[in-house]
C-alpha cells in the first residue's frame, strides 16, 4: 500500500538516502523516532491537518536522520531533516 502520494516515483531515492544512514524503510525511520519520544508525523499532521501525507513522512524521515547523527544543535538537527525533505522532491525537467 502507497503511503503517500507519488509513492512509485519517491520510494527509490528516499531509500537510498535511508540506507545511507543505515535505515532499512521509512517504517523503520519512524520506529527510530518514536524511540527517541517523537511522534514527527502526528506533530506534522497538528500543525497542519490539511498536509499531504507525504509532508509527514518527509518530515519523519528527516528525523529519524537527525536521531541516527546525533543531532545536538539546531542547525545540524535543521540540515538533516532538509535531507529527509529533499528525498522526497521529484525533479521535474522541462
Amino acid at each position: 500500500m502507497a503511503l503517500f502520494e507519488s509513492y512509485e516515483r519517491r520510494i527509490d531515492k528516499i531509500n537510498a538516502v535511508l540506507n545511507s544512514y543505515g535505515i532499512a524503510s521509512i517504517e523503520e525511520a519512524e520506529k527510530i523516532t518514536k524511540d527517541a519520544g517523537l511522534d514527527v508525523y502526528a506533530q506534522v499532521k497538528a500543525i497542519q491537518p490539511i498536509c499531504f501525507e507525504n509532508a509527514c513522512w518527509a518530515y519523519t524521515v528527516g528525523a529519524a536522520i537527525a536521531v541516527k547523527k546525533g543531532c545536538r544543535k539546531a542547525a545540524d538537527a535543521a540540515a538533516a531533516i532538509g535531507e529527509g525533505l529533499q528525498a522526497f522532491s521529484i525533479h521535474c525537467y522541462v
